[in-house]
């Protein structure tokens, strides 16, 4: 064993408490130390992370992340925070002073990790640090969001490339769950991979059913299967409400069952994740918010009570069935309208461009921003708040906020969870002075030194003011009051929680009138939205391939794969079996009547053995129809 992978091992032990890589996790994590450009695609629960946790820690210097999720990176890096690992995030909704600072911990501090969201990328703050950094890795997590061709595209990931130019000998990795060829290929050249090493695991999940039910009443049928396959399940539909009113029913019916969706508040939305995972409660239905970074191996069933926009939407969604490798079910109810459906909503996912121009318009109006103004400014956006004010369509409105993202204009975060954050800005001396000044805020200074200590002075900390509120014995309110009074004064930097979704303008405002909307780009991005949905819909109508084997087409893997668990192959094995025992029966019927004696249908049955059904009189009636055996005007059969 050579010293990089006898170092690898150690720090996964170090570290993540594992004895040992899954599949390519090795060969990857090797890559990255040898200082090689590396394409990593790996299915959703296959440890993407690790791939450039690991090289990272070993290498000396700082490892850049990034990543198109506030929620995502808020996991990430909370999870190794909590593993003694330094690290941190810069995103949306921070303050420019706030960056600032964390961004020269960055250069300055032993930090190891430092997650950004791509639109960070080209401000100059970010660039000028960026320089000084002592970079070991760049880290592409979500890279399909870099192409055009995929379902998530972000244009902001282009500036990776010009990135690059500033740090030549900085090896990147990106990653990805879901890529199909065309996807794959955009990533190596948009990136600007050099010999680049791929690795890519097989999109086959050998233990997982895949099923598609068509079912008018898809609440019974999903309460069937549950009562079929114990264990815990999740249960995905695409509206809020929809979540409610579904696991109300479960409830009702004896089912241990909770929802989650990104309306809830975060304390709700916490407790309810924690409560799913440790199994106070079976059954989570949610929409799509819930799943992303959750490591539950034992989820034995995945049900889609409404259809997903695309194949790799539910590829990711699905696949948190089974990670333990233990067989588990996804299964897609469906009936005809929902396919109607899909097609329509693909449809309305990129708007007429005047409607996107009147929502830039409607949303520059809603915070009074003025042309010009208000570049990487972000804000609280309630959207219902926003559409009824302008009535706007809900629909339409959001998809229109999503093509200005993709047209780096705006940036819309759903609504995730980011705790208070405090820092002093002046030396110890000046504060102690100001403790004297102002004698009503000696209590709280002197609490916020003894409970977080040095760190203050030096980086942004994060804080509960419910905490300090128990210790002062206090109301909260009046804490926020201090720490507001404590920034006016100029001597601490404070940053409340937020738990509201946030629309961040990327450029200056621009005149709604005349935004540079990429029209041609616009209509390819509707064109794959179509073609996406009718690739889902092929998939629920398929039933003669294997369920698997269509999904490893979709993704490029060519295969004659068949996984011997989903419905069609099930389908497909009972039918050959069916065919067997009719051949069987078929010769035993023509062996009764081969001495010319005629029976009653139910006689003849009986003598080869089997019983009068459904199955049995198809059987003679396909006989009769090769002219096998006759019926004569008696009713009985004879060999004919």
């Amino acid at each position: 064993m050579d010293q990089m992978k006898t170092a690898a091992i150690a720090t996964l032990k170090e570290y993540f408490g594992y004895q040992d890589f899954r599949p390519l996790q090795e060969e990857i994590v090797l890559s990255a130390l040898r200082k090689r450009d590396t394409l990593a695609l790996m299915p959703t629960g296959g440890g993407k992370s690790i791939c450039f946790q690991v090289p990272s820690l070993i290498s000396p210097g700082i490892c850049l992340v990034i990543s198109p999720l506030i929620a995502l990176m808020k996991d990430q890096v909370d999870q190794l925070r909590n593993k003694g690992i330094k690290a941190m995030a810069v995103h949306s909704g921070m303050k420019k002073q706030e960056i600032d600072i964390l961004l020269d911990n960055c250069v300055y501090g032993d930090y190891k990790f430092l997650y950004v969201s791509p639109e960070r990328l080209k401000t100059d703050i970010f660039i000028e640090r960026f320089k000084k950094m002592n970079v070991n890795l760049i880290a592409v997590d979500e890279a399909h969001c870099i192409s055009q061709w995929g379902y998530d595209f972000r244009p902001a990931y282009l500036e990776i490339a010009s990135l690059r130019e500033l740090a030549p000998d900085v090896p990147v990795i990106a990653l990805t769950a879901s890529a199909t060829l065309d996807v794959r290929q955009d990533i190596l050249d948009k990136l600007e991979l050099k010999n680049p090493a791929v690795f890519v695991q097989s999109f086959a999940r050998s233990n997982l059913s895949y099923v598609v039910r068509w079912a008018e009443n898809k609440l019974e049928q999903a309460v069937a299967i549950l009562q079929k396959v114990p264990g815990s399940a999740i249960i995905y539909l695409r509206s809020r409400k929809g979540t409610k009113e579904t696991a109300g029913q479960l409830q009702r019916l004896g089912i241990a069952a909770t929802y989650y969706h990104a309306g809830l508040d975060q304390a709700v939305r916490n407790q309810r994740q924690v409560d799913w995972i440790k199994g106070k409660k079976r059954v989570m239905v949610a929409t799509n918010a819930f799943g992303m970074g959750i490591d539950k191996p034992d989820v034995r069933v995945v049900l889609h009570l409404d259809l997903p926009e695309n194949l790799e939407n539910y590829y990711q969604e699905a696949g948190r069935a089974g990670r333990d490798g233990i067989k588990a079910y996804a299964v897609l109810l469906v009936r005809e309208q929902d396919c109607l459906a899909l097609t329509e909503t693909a449809e309305m996912a990129y708007p007429p461009e005047d409607t996107i121009r009147r929502v830039y318009q409607c949303l520059a109006n809603y915070y009074r921003i003025a042309v010009g103004s208000a570049q990487m400014s972000s804000f609280d956006f309630d959207f219902l708040v926003f559409t009824n004010t302008y009535s706007l369509d809900v629909k339409l409105a959001y998809n229109a906020i999503k093509v200005l993202q993709e047209e780096d204009l705006l940036l819309f975060s759903e609504s995730v969870f980011l705790p208070s954050t405090l820092h002093f800005l002046v030396s110890q001396t000046r504060l102690y002075e100001a403790q004297i000044a102002y004698a009503s805020l000696d209590p709280l200074i002197k609490l916020l030194l003894r409970r977080y200590g040095g760190e203050l002075f030096v980086n942004y900390i994060r804080i509960q003011e419910s905490e300090i509120a128990r210790l002062l014995q206090c109301s909260e309110k009046e804490v926020i009051k201090m720490l507001r009074k404590l920034e006016e004064l100029g001597l601490a930097a404070y940053s409340g929680k937020k738990d509201q979704p946030q629309v961040t303008f990327l450029t200056p405002r621009l005149d709604a009138g005349t935004l540079p909307l990429n029209k041609k780009r616009i209509a390819l991005r509707r064109a794959r939205a179509r073609e996406k949905a009718v690739e889902m819909i092929a998939y629920v109508k398929n039933d003669k391939i294997c369920r698997t084997s269509f999904i490893l087409n979709y993704f490029g893997e060519k295969n004659d794969f068949t996984c011997d668990i989903c419905d069609v192959c099930l389908q497909r094995k009972k039918e050959k079996e069916a065919g067997i025992v009719n051949k069987r029966l078929g010769e035993k019927i023509l062996k009764t009547l081969a001495e010319g004696e005629a029976f009653s249908m139910q006689e003849l049955i009986e003598l080869a053995g089997e019983k009068l059904n459904e199955d049995t009189v198809g059987l003679i009636r396909e006989m009769e129809d090769e002219g096998l055996i006759a019926t004569g005007e008696n009713g009985k059969i004879r060999i004919k």
